[in-house]
């Protein structure tokens, strides 16, 4: 991998202010509260359900919170101009199938479209971004490959080159390591921790949230149930609290981060996961 294009402007917070959203009458998220520093990678985790996703779509103007307010900078991002928050916040969703009729280069290309009049094409720098987006993800030789013909991890790692290119002082990520081999999941971390960039990432692996993230949000039935650093959160009585299963949480010899171990057949423990 290569260096990424740096960020064109300073990172910014990001805060969940008492966020709630009620779709069809179920809470699937409920009064989320957070603060992101300027700089700092929060790992937001928990069940299948928990309401993780749901809780980044507000981020990004996918869905509108029933209550609360996502501040970016200080600014409500449901009252800025979608080419502002476009400008200043990048958004990595989970990849849905292969719906675009584009190659490589056409999807990272979109990420530039915040900065660029209507109908203007792309110039020299506006190619090299692209570029460099695609060789820090290890994939400048997909640049002209039908995007609809990648793999899903070949298709994942673009999508991280798209947000890249958008040169963002925020990003959310939903799931990026979904698809990703050992190899690229480390390097695509490792990537997003190394910008500076303010950042939201969704993770299952707990290992991986513990490695990255600054903090950990935990969410379980839509809920922020704990939030700290990853020795403060991830715990043994709160892997079983929230989880259901039996753990053992030690300190890596080498990295001294802390490490998750799910111990196999010990069978459910604690609370059973909500179903929404």
């Amino acid at each position: 991998m290569t260096e990424a294009p740096a960020v064109a402007a300073p990172p910014v917070s990001l805060d969940a202010e008492n966020v709630s959203v009620v779709v069809d009458g179920r809470d699937l998220v409920r009064e989320v509260t957070f603060h992101v520093a300027p700089g700092e990678v929060l790992g937001l985790v928990g069940t299948n359900g928990a309401g993780k996703s749901t809780l980044l779509r507000t981020f990004y103007r996918a869905l509108r919170p029933t209550s609360g307010r996502v501040l970016l900078g200080g600014q409500d991002v449901w009252r800025m101009p979608r080419r502002q928050l476009a400008r200043r916040m990048a958004a990595v969703l989970q990849e849905t199938g292969g719906d675009f009729d584009l190659t490589v280069y056409d999807v990272v290309a979109m990420g530039r479209t915040p900065h660029k009049r209507a109908f203007e094409g792309d110039d020299a720098d506006d190619r090299r971004l692209v570029m460099q987006s695609l060789a820090a993800l290890d994939a400048a030789a997909l640049a002209h490959a039908p995007f609809d013909r990648l793999s899903g991890g070949e298709k994942q790692r673009v999508l991280i080159a798209r947000a890249l290119a958008q040169r963002t002082p925020a990003m959310v990520l939903d799931e990026p390591t979904n698809h990703l081999d050992l190899r690229h999941q480390l390097d695509a971390l490792r990537l997003v921790r190394g910008l500076g960039v303010t950042a939201v990432v969704v993770l299952h692996d707990l290992n991986l949230a513990a490695a990255f993230c600054d903090r950990i949000c935990v969410m379980h039935g839509g809920r922020n149930v704990a939030t700290g650093s990853p020795r403060e959160v991830l715990t043994t009585e709160l892997l079983a609290e929230v989880y259901g299963v039996d753990a053992d949480v030690a300190t890596h010899p080498r990295t001294g981060i802390p490490q998750v171990t799910v111990l196999p057949g010990a069978g459910s423990m604690g609370r059973s996961a909500p179903t929404s």
